[in-house]
């Protein structure tokens, strides 16, 4: 049995905190986050790009959920250079967000110098005061991801998430690790890029992040059927419950 106290589960006398967040895109990622207990929801869309600003639609799906929900802020795919327009755009998406009141923000602005665009994650974050604000793996693509612990303290960040300037978390255990150290409790790191139930141990023992992240998701043969016709519309990617609760059950 169990119920929520404090956003820990209770089995009988032991408590632990949940500390996973699940990146989706859809409502069925919604109701797989909360069926498998997620800890916190990055909600997107287009996740075969590394995550989009979701529709105003599936934010409004996402306003009774009982789980905290950050939305990423991210306009385009591709690089995180932004134009003027774009950042206005985004501007225009947190304010969303935050009329909705979900939990908070996921954002993160380079220079076309692989640098923290400092000024423009200012005026991101000041938008954002009072919710909480990840710095997403924009920091990957600078040349030196620990860089990016003070500015993101320095601008009001709680949370950066990295793969330690790697393509998965766990070749980038080294730098997350000295990301960690740098912080020294003053903002979350949290791991992600390829986290699933297999590693997670072997990241928490070389650190012990406070958070972890993850996409838990597999992919299935999509076919449409219309009376007699069958239209096969390729692989498709879904959140899959049984990997939330396997991540769930090997980092607790």
């Amino acid at each position: 049995f169990f119920h929520i106290v404090n956003k820990s589960w209770i089995f009988g006398r032991a408590a632990f905190p949940i500390k996973f967040e699940v990146c989706i895109d859809n409502e069925d990622g919604i109701n797989a986050c909360i069926a498998g207990k997620a800890g916190r929801i990055e909600l997107c869309s287009a996740l075969d790009v590394g995550g989009l600003t979701p529709s105003i639609e599936l934010m409004k799906l996402a306003v009774n959920c009982p789980i905290p929900t950050r939305v990423m802020i991210r306009p385009k795919s591709g690089d995180f250079y932004f134009s003027s327009l774009d950042m206005r755009k985004m501007i225009a998406d947190i304010s969303s967000a935050r009329s909705l009141g979900l939990e908070g923000v996921v954002l993160g602005v380079t220079t076309k110098n692989a640098e923290l665009d400092k000024e423009a994650l200012k005026i991101l974050s000041e938008c954002a005061v009072g919710m909480g604000r990840t710095l997403h793996r924009a920091v990957d693509s600078t040349l030196n991801p620990i860089d990016s612990v003070e500015i993101a303290i320095e601008l009001g960040f709680d949370c950066i998430l990295s793969s330690g300037g790697s393509n998965t978390a766990t070749q980038g255990i080294r730098i997350l690790k000295e990301m960690h150290n740098r912080a020294a409790g003053r903002i979350d790191i949290m791991p992600g890029s390829g986290i699933n139930s297999d590693n997670v141990d072997q990241v928490s023992k070389s650190f012990k992040p406070n958070w972890f992240h993850s996409s838990c998701s597999s992919q299935s043969q999509n076919i449409v059927k219309l009376n007699q016709l069958e239209l096969e519309e390729g692989v498709k990617g879904f959140t899959d419950l049984k990997k939330i609760i396997n991540l769930r059950n090997a980092i607790n």
